[in-house]
């Protein structure tokens, strides 16, 4: 999403003053104006003094309100930002004048990012620093420039009020969630991962990484005794390794119609787009090459596999560009770039749904070709609202109906994910919601057990 443009030759003109009267010196005139009433010469004389002594209060108060150079302002929030992540957003503002100032701050924020500007005043003694936080939220994907900073500054006598505006335009990027990253690491340091649905699945046997300690058997490397743990338990202890082995994983990603269904409060396609960085950002970590290709009736995106920090760096840049359309993805397309560009056998985690039995022949004839070289995985993403709607209702016969072809729905796409798995293609049928642990789940197995 970019910002939009003004047409040529047209600027952006600043107003002709900066301060205005408040609704407190209107009062005071007015009150002024009421001594006009009395008669004769004592009404004209003590309205002539109030409205002076407004007057007076009007300059005293002028004199006391900050320049725009009393007061400086500064902005920081994270980028990029997640969708649907919150993140802390900051105002900074400190203040070298000499008296004590209220004020109140605005901010041109753009529609991809939810948040909301404390409206009350803020008061700011002389040479004091303050700090705003705001709690702000990546709503849409996309590119946004943050505008200008305005601060509305007035003294605790408040019969004036100035308009500063502060030039702090900064940009700033919503892309995928990677809330689920930051937790799946944090968890992993912590070896709590199972309280995210994650399995540690470990094939044993020679290798480099440590995996556990066990009895001495007739047949063991030697070399593998572990000397400390034997003379602790008094018997021999051998250490036993993991079987460590670098694969390549590229995430395939259908962005077609199917993907611009709703899942709770966005897409289904922006849970693919969580899962996907998420398992890519898990393989990196392990050393693994990550990829990633992404379709619908044409190829939108695709990253060579390769290790490490670039790689994941490369694969969130690519996943924040793309979008769902309400176009027929092409499969041959796909597949196509997959046999050409990874000729050496990976893993292919297919991020799609298939629904209809005559789209699901011609995937699966795609599919089953490309897992005789390859080890293909389809993510097939359920579509709770149709699970709910299948559920036989009492509200007459109409709920009846819905339910029927509900059923009628879910037993086609069973019998298309069923012929997948018979020509060899393994299927993950998952909750959008649940997704992001049941495709790590399955990469680690698939990596534990040696499949590639």
């Amino acid at each position: 999403m970019t910002a939009p443009t003004r047409p040529a030759g047209v600027r952006s003109r600043r107003p002709l003053w900066a301060i205005y009267p408040t609704n407190r010196l209107a009062q005071l005139v007015g009150a002024a104006g009421v001594l006009w009433l009395l008669p004769g010469t004592v009404g004209v004389a003590a309205g002539a003094i109030g409205l002076v002594v407004v007057a007076g209060l009007a300059v005293f108060d002028y004199l006391r309100i900050p320049r725009s150079s009393g007061i400086e302002v500064t902005r920081s929030i994270p980028d990029p930002i997640g969708l649907g992540d919150r993140v802390e957003l900051k105002y900074v503002v400190a203040s070298n004048w000499r008296w004590p100032v209220l004020l109140r701050l605005s901010d041109e924020i753009p529609p991809g990012i939810a948040t909301s500007i404390p409206s009350d005043s803020i008061e700011l003694g002389a040479g004091m620093e303050r700090t705003i936080s705001v709690e702000a939220e990546g709503d849409a994907r996309g590119h946004y420039t943050l505008g200008d900073v305005a601060l509305r500054l007035s003294t605790s006598l408040g019969l004036l009020s100035r308009i500063v505006r502060v030039p702090l335009r900064s940009e700033v990027t919503v892309i995928p969630s990677f809330s689920n990253v930051r937790r799946f690491r944090l968890l992993a340091m912590q070896n709590r991962l199972s309280d995210v649905g994650v399995r540690a699945l470990k094939q044993r046997g020679e290798g480099t990484a440590f995996a556990g300690m066990r009895d001495y058997v007739p047949g063991d490397d030697p070399r593998l005794l572990d000397w400390k743990s034997t003379a602790r338990h008094s018997r021999l202890i051998v250490r036993e390794q993991s079987i460590e082995r670098s694969q390549t994983v590229i995430s395939l990603i259908d962005c077609g119609r199917a993907m611009t269904q709703t899942a709770g409060r966005f897409t289904r396609f922006e849970h693919v787009l969580s899962a996907a960085l998420v398992v890519s950002d898990v393989a990196s970590t392990s050393g693994d090459r990550v990829g990633l290709i992404a379709f619908d009736n044409v190829v939108r995106a695709f990253v060579p596999p390769q290790q490490g920090v670039a790689a994941l760096r490369n694969v969130r840049s690519a996943l924040s560009g793309l979008d769902a359309t309400l176009t027929e993805p092409d499969y041959a397309a796909a597949f196509r770039l997959l046999a050409m560009r990874q000729r050496r056998r990976a893993l292919v985690l297919f991020f799609t749904d298939v629904i209809d039995a005559r789209t699901a022949r011609s995937f699966i004839a795609y599919a089953g070709r490309a897992a005789q070289r390859h080890s293909v995985v389809i993510v097939a993403l359920q579509n709770d609202s149709l699970m709910e709607a299948a559920r036989p209702g009492t509200d007459g016969s109409l709920a009846l109906f819905k339910s029927a072809a509900a059923e009628e729905l879910i037993r086609e796409r069973e019998e298309s994910l069923a012929r997948m798995r018979r020509v060899g293609v393994a299927v993950l049928d998952v909750s959008p919601s649940k997704m992001a642990a049941s495709v790590v789940n399955r990469y680690l197995e698939i990596k534990s057990r040696g499949l590639l």
